[in-house]
């Protein structure tokens, strides 16, 4: 691919973000709604249910915002114009991230520092991070692309370290299950 080539589907890609809040300051206030509503479930139906549909709720959400990027991005999707929305995810300095390999098949990246984590921890749902943030990631690429597939065992909102990103694109959609 030509420098040419890759800033033009740079630039394809960027439409897709255009008029696009920060995915930080959007889960900071769909955290603020939300909290409510998933305290009067648990209070009506227990911890395990809400949490349950929670995750139900937040994954079909996260599926459908992948489908609305990727019917926004001119020209088709594939890892490299999925690349290009990591912007979205680290403005405002939401993640520091170390990518360590980023090619048209794989798309891997460590995450030092997320804001996500801390944010949701500073608001008191630091026990329901990992459903309004981390399990999205997995189902969003799917949706943008089913060709993507996420591979992560570790995340910083449960504990670790550090998120271990390992994205990748496969010739068949049905090659790789989520995980």
């Amino acid at each position: 691919m030509t420098d040419q080539d890759k800033a033009a589907e740079a630039a394809t890609s960027r439409a897709a973000m255009d008029g696009e809040l920060g995915i930080l300051a959007r889960r900071r206030i769909e955290a603020g709604i939300i909290a409510p509503i998933y305290e009067a479930m648990r209070e009506e139906i227990g911890e395990a249910r809400a949490q349950a549909i929670l995750d139900k709720a937040v994954s079909q959400a996260a599926v459908e915002a992948g489908r609305t990027f990727a019917a926004k991005t001119p020209g088709g999707t594939n890892l490299r114009t999925f690349q290009e929305l990591q912007d979205l995810w680290t403005q405002d300095d939401a993640l520091t991230i170390e990518v360590t390999k980023a090619t048209d098949e794989e798309f891997h990246y460590n995450v030092k520092r997320c804001r996500y984590a801390e944010t949701y921890r500073e608001m008191g749902l630091g026990h329901i991070g990992h459903l309004l943030s981390c399990n999205r990631d997995g189902v969003f690429c799917t949706g943008y692309d089913p060709r993507i597939t996420l591979e992560r065992t570790q995340t910083v909102m449960q504990g670790a370290s550090h998120c271990d990103f390992r994205y990748r694109l496969n010739a068949d959609p049905a090659a790789g299950e989520q995980k």
